[in-house]
């Protein structure tokens, strides 16, 4: 890696850690250089304002998700309703592991920036909702497989998928609240079991 794509990565993880670890408000340009060792014209050559890093940011957390849960969970080696139940577990494990490394449940970095931000920055509002869009085309494929072989009855994918988006936003802020990791041990795998009629 060379030297500049080198300062650049290290500007993205450090907000990445910041911003996930604490909020986007209470971190600062001047914090993220300080974490990253830069100096603030270094950081502006990279990204315009601190928005732009967090675009980015959120790019960078969409890989890792993919890399770390989604590719695993929703491979197609496992029946499509198997995978729901997948994803349950990788989720629970990955916020087990931030709680023993920190202390605390981090709950999910796009609904963080959700809840902070869609009523402060409409740029990160439909960046967040392009997220959750994608994540709701990847389990209405699924449902839409689970039906086509049969493994459940007919029903409404799109809005089983929303639904079930939705419910897993939702555990992950109880359990942030509750700095609990065990509620999404216990109340995850429910979402396999959500059903919306056509």
């Amino acid at each position: 890696m060379n030297t500049v794509t080198d300062t650049r990565q290290r500007i993205l993880e450090s907000a990445r850690d910041l911003i996930y670890a604490r909020s986007y408000g209470e971190v600062g340009v001047a914090a993220i250089c300080d974490s990253a060792g830069v100096k603030k014209g270094s950081f502006y050559h990279f990204f315009p304002s601190k928005r732009d890093l967090t675009l980015a940011v959120i790019d960078e957390f969409l890989v890792d998700f993919k890399e770390r849960i989604f590719a695993e969970a929703f491979s197609k080696s496992l029946p499509p309703m198997q995978r729901f139940l997948r994803l349950a577990e990788l989720a629970y494990r990955f916020q087990k592991e931030i709680a023993e490394e920190t202390g605390h449940i981090l709950g999910c970095p796009f609904g963080n920036i959700a809840l902070e931000m869609s009523t402060q920055d409409e740029v990160l509002r439909q960046k967040v909702e392009l997220i959750f869009s994608r994540m709701e085309d990847l389990f209405r494929e699924t449902l839409t497989e689970a039906v086509a072989q049969g493994e459940i009855g007919e029903i409404d994918t799109g809005a089983t998928a929303s639904a079930m988006v939705a419910y897993a936003e939702g555990i992950m802020l109880m359990a942030k609240t509750r700095n609990d990791p065990e509620v999404l041990r216990t109340l995850m795998p429910v979402i396999a079991d959500i059903r919306i009629p056509r």
